[in-house]
């Protein structure tokens, strides 16, 4: 059987628990975390630290402040003393100290939140970052969908990781004050404390272990119930949801699926419980231990009632301490395992990438784009999406692709710009290979729509930008942009025009028609000066009379630019130069419409089929 994998028991694999060694070995990425918190803010970085330094001071000053009052006070009765100044000394430093101590704290909790609330800040803008130079493939994979989600999750919860620390080396140097307290009363009450202290701390990592070993395992499904929340509750799906009646389906799967989450969680947590109790029981029994030994030696008269206190203080003060040091240090071992998925998945790398010393694209395409003996096939698959393709499109030429769903259609217009990169053979623009071509201006000189577009809940001018997002605040290039694609007499109907809202997320938006949406969608395909304009049936939403219209003005304003349009209207694709019938991702037919009319094969049988359809 693999060891790799276990079942737990919802009868769901679960990844090898992580060993001691894993655990202490995961305490290697806090240099690297707090590198990056230290980039995020050094003067809140430095003034947390003070803070934390002059906090640690406080208790054993507090405690000795305490003993010397207690003393103090019983020298006074017994004594008959009348001066009270020393006593009074001692109350004013108690007190001072006292409102040093809430002040310190008060300041240590908001900069812990301020630079908390920077690093997710700045964590989750690399992480946006990052996921932009990775290639495209890597999003349509569901293990880098989990790296994903895993990072997205670190961007938060980190900050929690960070004040812990902090706070670790704080009680830490506590302890150390308070030890030399203990060490020079009697050694061997450190000794008991650590043996108190020590079953809990090895329970607590026991259980970090599994429970982080639970939390990896289950990313799929907690992707998967995030995604059933969201679709059950949402303006995109709401119409879907009520009139297929997918409520209780939809309730019923997120209910299954939550509990069998539950019960596994359940299991650790009970069994945390149980053994927490147990073990801490040990180490309050130790206590009272040394509390009656002092004790002891107080009523014995070797030490005085004020020591006693100090010393009591000191010991159950240290024990608080090791007891959440050795507990919070399992923890913080247990949040550098889940920070390593943070830094795995920065170390995600894109296989496509600029070359050194790339040639910029040209300033007018010459001789055009050729495709030779190109295939194509997606990770993880056999088949091929496009196998042995060879073609030629000439500069200032509109291309159609046609073919059944599945063809290779969208996925040969992806090699086009560049999206993904050919398994076999090569791709030249002017003779040149297209990954010898500097990869920004590649895209830079591209323009694309696709038909799965993204509907922006964003101002209507910034939905348009964003085919050019360096021009956001160029309004006449926007305008231009929308008049092109007809969608200027959709912006005009709003009530606040470019400036209105789209969809229904944010309060006054106004949700458009599928129509309405392609045009916005069109527009951004005019917003870059591109020399090479693809258009993967972004108007099937649009009757037959407006996509002609669309397509019409379309090949009036790209004249002299190369393009490439895929429409399954012949009465659309007939206006292109020449058509590319594709069949399993192989080259059918090419040719113009009159052509492969005469030619009388596939696309003139689908062609005719089609027709048929307007009689």
């Amino acid at each position: 059987m693999n060891t790799r994998r276990q079942l737990n028991m919802a009868g769901k694999p679960e990844d090898k628990k992580t060993g001691f060694r894993e655990q202490f070995g995961a305490l290697r990425n806090l240099p690297k975390f707090f590198s990056m918190i230290w980039a995020t803010s050094k003067p809140l970085a430095i003034g947390n630290a003070i803070l934390r330094l002059l906090k640690s001071a406080i208790p054993l000053l507090m405690l000795y402040i305490g003993k010397e009052i207690i003393d103090e006070v019983i020298r006074l009765m017994n004594d008959g003393g009348e001066d009270y100044d020393y006593l009074w000394l001692m109350i004013g430093l108690e007190l001072a100290l006292a409102v040093f101590s809430e002040l310190i704290s008060r300041s240590i909790t908001l900069l812990d939140s301020l630079l908390g609330d920077l690093f997710s800040n700045k964590s989750s803008v690399q992480i946006i970052r990052h996921a932009a130079t990775l290639d495209l493939y890597q999003f349509e994979d569901a293990d880098f969908y989990d790296k994903l989600e895993r990072a997205r999750r670190q961007t938060t919860g980190r900050t929690i990781l960070m004040s812990q620390v902090l706070t670790q080396v704080q009680n830490i140097i506590t302890v150390l004050f308070l030890g030399a307290g203990l060490v020079a009363f009697n050694p061997w009450l450190l000794l008991i404390l650590f043996l108190a202290i020590v079953p809990s701390f090895l329970g607590e990592t026991h259980f970090n272990q599994r429970s982080y070993s639970l939390t990896r395992s289950w990313t799929p499904e907690r992707r998967e119930l995030d995604y059933l929340r969201y679709i059950g509750a949402s303006d995109e799906t709401a119409k879907e949801v009520k009139i297929f009646g997918l409520a209780d389906f939809l309730a019923d799967r997120f209910e299954q699926l939550s509990d069998k989450y539950y019960v596994a969680n359940r299991k650790i947590a009970v069994s945390r419980a149980f053994w927490g109790i147990l073990l801490s029981s040990i180490g309050t029994i130790a206590y009272y231990g040394a509390y009656v030994f002092i004790a002891m030696q107080t009523v014995g008269g070797l030490i005085t009632v004020g020591t006693l206190t100090f010393l009591a203080g000191s010991f159950q003060r240290m024990q608080s301490m090791l007891q959440s040091i050795m507990n919070r240090f399992s923890s913080i071992a247990e949040g550098a395992l889940y920070l390593q998925d943070l830094f795995d998945f920065f170390e995600i790398k894109p296989s496509i990438i600029a070359t050194p010393n790339s040639h910029l694209f040209p300033e007018k395409i010459s001789k055009g784009f050729t495709f030779e003996n190109v295939s194509f096939k997606y990770p993880n698959s056999e088949r091929y999406a496009i196998r042995d393709l060879s073609f030629h499109l000439d500069a200032g030429e509109k291309l159609a692709l046609v073919g059944e769903n599945g063809a290779g259609k969208t996925t040969l217009v992806k090699l086009l710009a560049r999206l993904y990169e050919p398994t076999a053979g090569r791709i030249l623009l002017d003779g040149v290979d297209l990954r010898d071509y500097n990869l920004a201006d590649l895209r830079a000189n591209t323009g694309i729509i696709f038909q799965d577009y993204i509907r922006f809940q964003l101002k209507a001018a910034e939905n348009i930008a964003v085919g050019n997002i360096g021009r956001l605040d160029a309004l006449p290039t926007i305008r231009n942009a929308a008049q092109k694609s007809l969608a200027d007499t959709v912006v005009e109907d709003l009530p606040e025009q470019y400036e209105q809202f789209l969809g229904k997320r944010f309060k006054n938006g106004v949700e458009l028609s599928g129509g309405q949406w392609q045009k916005i969608a069109l527009a951004r395909a005019y917003m870059r000066d591109a020399q090479l304009l693809i258009l993967d049936e972004p108007t099937s939403a649009l009757d037959a009379r407006a996509e002609h219209e669309v397509f019409q003005r379309f090949t009036e304003l790209i004249k002299g630019k190369s393009a490439v349009l895929i429409s399954h209207r012949f009465s659309t694709v007939r206006m292109a130069d020449r058509i590319l019938f594709l069949e399993n991702g192989q080259l059918l037919e090419l040719g113009s419409h009159e052509e492969l009319i005469a030619k009388d094969g596939k696309y003139a049988e689908l062609f005719q089929l089609q027709a048929q359809g307007y009689v």
